[in-house]
């Protein structure tokens, strides 16, 4: 793993905003080159895509599962500038357990249903079967923006800052809950975001068609939500990759009781960063 991550843990004001709020924004994570190789990435998976479905260009793209799918991706995992800040949040027992490229193109018309989603926390019944108030946290995405989204109206995420604390909110049948904020980020930025913000899809009335990769980590007890296909990259991996992916050393008891072997980014913190810097 790249040395550069050491430099680049949550400073004292990120993780102040995150617990606050639920989410961070931060800028210029991406240089143009990396955001011109991904942006290749994914529209080589749309076209693929959307022949296969027989979706037309200015149809909404959602593509499950797509690290495996090009080695491009694959090194956003461990990204030196943002992954840091993820197992500052989530402890070095982490994984990934979900992604997802969203395409959103500009709006014709009648807005798309696709294009005009609703308020929801994520996770699916996560949210009906653990108990607590707030639940736990258990997960965070991560979203790179490879188009502009600094504008209101670009198919931007919808928010509730602070609902992350709350496991219900009363929506309105007939306008928007009250203190939403649309998160305005640039292309070649990224946003943080706790799993239990309660948040939403909006539709794009800009002409820009809106390009975003989600990388979902969570502790690695949890189940996976994608079949995550890439045992035919794990020759190319150094040990932390293959923790995130999913790889276990010492069998299924690794995953709750993992020793050092299953988790070799704890001994990778502790080797660069020093015992004191290891999450509990």
């Amino acid at each position: 793993m790249d040395a550069s991550c050491a430099e680049h843990l949550l400073t004292d004001t990120e993780r102040i905003q995150f617990e606050q709020d639920g989410y961070l924004i931060l800028e210029n994570v991406l240089p143009q080159d990396r955001i011109d190789d991904l942006l290749d990435a994914t529209d080589e998976i749309a076209a693929t895509e959307r022949a296969k479905r027989g979706l037309a260009e200015d149809d909404r793209l959602s593509i499950i599962d797509f690290i495996g799918r090009d080695e491009r991706f694959l090194e956003m995992i461990d990204y030196p500038l943002v992954f840091p800040k993820v197992w500052d949040i989530l402890s070095w027992n982490l994984q990934v357990y979900h992604t997802h490229i969203v395409i959103t193109p500009p709006a014709r018309g009648e807005i798309p249903k696709s294009q005009d989603g609703g308020w929801h926390q994520d996770s699916g019944r996560i949210n009906q079967e653990l108990e607590g108030s707030p639940r736990p946290r258990v997960s965070i995405k991560v979203v790179y923006f490879l188009s502009d989204c600094s504008k209101p109206g670009m198919a931007n995420f919808r928010v509730i800052p602070g609902s992350h604390m709350f496991n219900k909110m009363e929506i309105p049948q007939d306008r928007q809950p009250d203190g939403w904020v649309d998160v305005l980020c640039p292309a070649g930025g990224c946003v943080f975001f706790d799993r239990r913000l309660w948040h939403r899809a909006t539709p794009n009335h800009s002409d820009i068609t809106r390009k975003a990769l989600f990388y979902g980590y969570s502790y690695r007890w949890l189940r996976p939500r994608d079949d995550i296909k890439v045992k035919h990259m794990w020759d190319k991996c150094d040990p932390v990759r293959r923790q995130l992916l999913g790889a276990s050393a010492t069998g299924a008891f690794g995953f709750t009781s993992p020793k050092d072997e299953d988790v070799p980014l704890r001994a990778w913190i502790e080797e660069n960063l020093g015992k004191e810097a290891i999450p509990a």
